[in-house]
C-alpha cells in the first residue's frame, strides 16, 4: 500500500491512493494508522479515489450534488476512525496531491467531499509546497450556544461550514492566554444544539484584520490547526463586530491562513506540504481491521 505524508498548517493526513476503492478503511485500521506510537499517526486520512468508483464500491450511498462521476473524491477519515464531512486544510493536500501525481493536468478544479462539490486553485506547486486556495461553499450561523473547557464556559455561535462547529470569541483572551488553555479532556457541548458533536474553537477578538485561534476537533482532539475552524472562526469574529463579510487572518499554532467571507459563501487561502512518501505493510495493515 503506498501512502503520502502531508500536512496544512501542520494539520497532518496520511493520503492513501486507492483508485479501485478496494481499501477496507475500518474505524479501527484508520485509527491505529493514525496513532502516533503504533502508526505512522496523523489527525487523519485521506482516501484519494472518483466519486463514481466510491458509489460503485459501497463507500458513498450517493455522489453529493455538484459533483461528476469522474471527479475525484476526498474520503476523510478522522483520527479516531469516524467518518467527517469535510476538512479544509485536508482539501487543500488533496489537490495538491493530486497536481503533484499529474492526475489533475488543470490549476482550477473541483474536489468532491461530503460536504459537496469544492473548487480549487493551485496558485503554485512544487513536490514538496504548494499554495491553494478553496471555495468552501455555505457559512451557516445557528444561533448562540455555549462550551465547557476545564471547568470554565465559553458563548460562542453555532456555525455550518458543512460540518458543526461553535466557535467563541473570546474578548479577554489574547495570543498569550489562549496557549494556557486546557485542552486535555473533550469540551462538554449543548447535546440537543449538537447531537452529533462539534469542533469547537476560542479565538481572540478581531484586531487589525486577524485573530488567533485553538481548536478541538471533534473525533480527533486539539490540533495544530483546522481548516474549516478558520471559517467558522472568522465567521465569528465578523459577527462578533457586527460584520457579514470581510477578509480574517487566522492564526494557528500550526501557521496562518487567510479567509475571505462574503454574500456567497467563503474561500480559505493557505500552504500544503507533501513531506513522505512509502509503502504500509499490507499484511500490518490487515491485521488491524
Amino acid at each position: 500500500m503506498d501512502f503520502v505524508k502531508g500536512h496544512g498548517t501542520q494539520n497532518d493526513f496520511v493520503v492513501l491512493p486507492d483508485p479501485a476503492a478496494e481499501l477496507e478503511l475500518t474505524k479501527s485500521a484508520v485509527a491505529v494508522l493514525c496513532d502516533r506510537r503504533q502508526g505512522i499517526g496523523a489527525d487523519g486520512v485521506l482516501r484519494v479515489a472518483r466519486a463514481g468508483v466510491l458509489r460503485d464500491a459501497g463507500v458513498l450511498d450517493r455522489i453529493p450534488a455538484g459533483i461528476e462521476p469522474e471527479d475525484w473524491f476526498m474520503d476523510y477519515r478522522n483520527g479516531d476512525g469516524t467518518i467527517a464531512e469535510m476538512c479544509g486544510n485536508g482539501v487543500r493536500v488533496f489537490a495538491h496531491y493530486l497536481r503533484v501525481h499529474d492526475l489533475e493536468q488543470r490549476d482550477q478544479f473541483v474536489v468532491g467531499s461530503r460536504a459537496g462539490a469544492r473548487a480549487v486553485t493551485v496558485h503554485s506547486f512544487d513536490e514538496t509546497n504548494a499554495d491553494v486556495t478553496v471555495a468552501m461553499g455555505e457559512v451557516t450561523l445557528m444561533g448562540s450556544s455555549s462550551v465547557s473547557i476545564a471547568g470554565r464556559s465559553f458563548d460562542g455561535v453555532g456555525i455550518d461550514v458543512g460540518n458543526p462547529h461553535l466557535a467563541c470569541v473570546d474578548g479577554a483572551s489574547t495570543r498569550a492566554s489562549l496557549r494556557t488553555l486546557d485542552f486535555s479532556a473533550p469540551p462538554t457541548l449543548d447535546a440537543e444544539f449538537f447531537p452529533h458533536g462539534a469542533n469547537v474553537e476560542i479565538l481572540t477578538r478581531l484586531d487589525d484584520g486577524g485573530v488567533e485561534m485553538r481548536v478541538f476537533e471533534r473525533g480527533v482532539g486539539e490540533t495544530r490547526s483546522c481548516g474549516t475552524g478558520t471559517v467558522a472562526a472568522a465567521a465569528a469574529a465578523l459577527s462578533y463586530e457586527g460584520l457579514e463579510t470581510g477578509e480574517v487572518s487566522v492564526g494557528v499554532l500550526g501557521g496562518r491562513v487567510r479567509v475571505n467571507i462574503d454574500h456567497v459563501g467563503a474561500t480559505l487561502r493557505g500552504p500544503s506540504v507533501l513531506l513522505a512518501r512509502g509503502e504500509i505493510d499490507e499484511r500490518w495493515f490487515a491485521a488491524q481491521s
